[in-house]
């Protein structure tokens, strides 16, 4: 049956427009991430006489990087709106951050709401999946210094003392301060039947919006990078050892991602854009890192908490459109997280221009051997 000429219409435009976004994509990739190794290349001279500097000039062409992945969905209409706490009052602060996972658009999401945070995304560290190693993206997160974890049972304790290894030589060496993480790892739409089927057995909560977390990698960046006080929880330290070493986490903050109609994003609907303009909404909540307990049964249980919080906020907001109002408020206040279009443009330019420069010296310079 043939379609109809309007819906024919609107089927080509649709494709044009998917079509026209993968190939800007596509260019954009090709001159972005090949500038940022070349230009982090020729700094290894820096990077030897002064890391600091180094390690800076490189967190800021991350958020250039994260920027333009940002300005995709942007462009098509893909926005944020946050609800709960302001987390830009502690943006220059230590925090771990703990995010429910449903789809590969969850990391976008971040790379767009954070940008307004201060350094928080040039001073981020990421752990994801280590399929994520072999993406577009990996080697610049191999070259910014986060971390690819293997999951299952067979590699979960290597896996839990590559972390640490992993922090001990980069988080602090390379100036970071928020470290993220998905603790139910893996998608929902994966894990949830497991996930209940471990419940049940254990007479633990039932969740449908959010899995169980997993305890492992949590509390290993809790102990590796939090002082530790004598009742097993987690503190600012010792104040006269301030000056010799840093602080700390001083945070977790909890972020739940919403999607209208419990509809999550993925990757591919970022790159083509063929789902209409959508609001995904983002849910914050602070907690100081001294009233998160460490030890294996009393985190355990605060991070199962944490999860069945989560699960109450998403069944609120896809019955009613909102998440609630924090205790002792009458309503939520949220805030629209808005991009600067033109600050988007001269990011966008400078990739372009840094890969014309590029394959314009590599032209130049073959010419000049042969």
């Amino acid at each position: 049956m043939a379609l109809p000429l309007e819906d024919a219409r609107k089927l080509g435009w649709m494709m044009l427009k998917s079509v026209t976004r993968f190939v800007f994509m596509f260019i954009n990739n090709c001159v972005a991430i090949p500038s940022y190794c070349i230009y982090l290349l020729l700094l290894q001279p820096l990077r030897l006489m002064d890391s600091r500097t180094f390690w800076y000039i490189e967190g800021v062409m991350f958020k250039w990087l994260l920027a333009m992945v940002a300005s995709w969905g942007w462009i098509a209409g893909y926005t944020v709106t946050e609800w709960g706490d302001d987390v830009r009052p502690i943006s220059e602060e230590e925090a771990m951050v703990i995010v429910n996972h449903q789809a590969t658009g969850d990391v976008c999401t971040l790379m767009m709401c954070l940008q307004d945070k201060g350094t928080v995304v040039r001073k981020m560290m990421w752990l994801m999946d280590h399929v994520f190693k072999y993406t577009n993206f990996g080697l610049v997160s191999l070259i910014h210094g986060d971390f690819f974890i293997r999951q299952g049972k067979a590699h979960r304790d290597k896996q839990l003392f590559y972390l640490k290894d992993h922090l001990d030589k980069f988080y602090y060496s390379r100036d970071r301060k928020w470290i993220v993480l998905f603790p139910e790892g893996g998608f929902l739409r994966k894990r949830r039947e497991s996930s209940q089927s471990f419940a049940k057995k254990n007479n633990l909560p039932h969740l449908t919006h959010v899995t169980l977390p997993r305890l492992g990698a949590t509390q290993v960046i809790l102990k590796t990078l939090s002082p530790q006080q004598e009742n097993g929880s987690l503190g600012a330290g010792d104040a006269n050892l301030a000056e010799a070493k840093p602080r700390g986490l001083q945070w977790v903050v909890d972020v739940t991602i919403a999607y209208p109609k419990a509809r999550p994003m993925d990757i591919q609907t970022w790159i083509f854009g063929y789902r209409p303009p959508t609001v995904t909404h983002v849910h914050y909540r602070i907690y100081p890192v001294k009233d998160v307990p460490v030890e294996t049964e009393q985190l355990t249980d605060w991070l199962y908490q944490r999860f069945v919080e989560k699960e109450h906020l998403l069944a609120h907001f896809y019955q009613t459109g909102a998440f609630p109002p924090p205790k002792g408020q009458q309503q939520a206040n949220p805030r629209e997280m808005t991009l600067d279009i033109a600050w988007l443009l001269v990011i966008q330019s400078l990739a372009f221009l840094s890969g014309y420069m590029w394959v314009s010296l590599l032209c130049n310079f073959y010419c000049w051997l042969f």
